[in-house]
C-alpha cells in the first residue's frame, strides 16, 4: 500500500511542477534520491525532518538539530512512526543514508 509522502499530508506543493514550486521553490525533500522508499516513501518524503534546507511551515528549515524540536511535534512525523512500526527508519539511518 502507498504511504503518503510530506508534501501530499502538508499540501505545500512544493514538489516539482508543484502549484507553489515556481513561487517558493522547490522543497529538498522532494528531490532526495538518497532516501528513496525510506519509510515506505518517495524520495525524502518520509524522511523529511533528517533533510537539511527543508520547506515546511512557510519558511526555510535550518539544519537538523535547529529543526529536529519542530519536526518531533509535526503530525506527519507522528503518522510515519505509527505506520512504519517496527520497521521505521529513524533520523539515524537517515542521516547514515545521507551520508553517502
Amino acid at each position: 500500500m502507498a504511504r503518503m509522502n510530506c508534501w501530499e499530508f502538508k499540501k505545500c506543493g512544493r514538489q516539482p511542477r508543484g502549484e507553489k514550486s515556481a513561487e517558493l521553490g522547490v522543497c529538498p525533500a522532494s528531490l532526495e534520491k538518497r532516501t528513496e522508499l525510506m519509510n515506505s516513501g518517495h524520495l525524502g518524503g518520509r524522511a523529511c525532518w533528517a533533510i537539511t534546507g527543508t520547506l515546511c511551515g512557510g519558511r526555510v528549515q535550518g539544519t537538523y538539530a535547529s529543526k529536529l524540536g519542530n519536526c518531533m511535534q509535526c503530525e506527519f512525523f507522528k503518522l510515519v512512526r505509527q505506520e512504519e512500526g517496527e520497521a521505521y527508519k529513524g533520523s539515524k539511518e537517515i542521516m547514515e543514508a545521507l551520508r553517502l
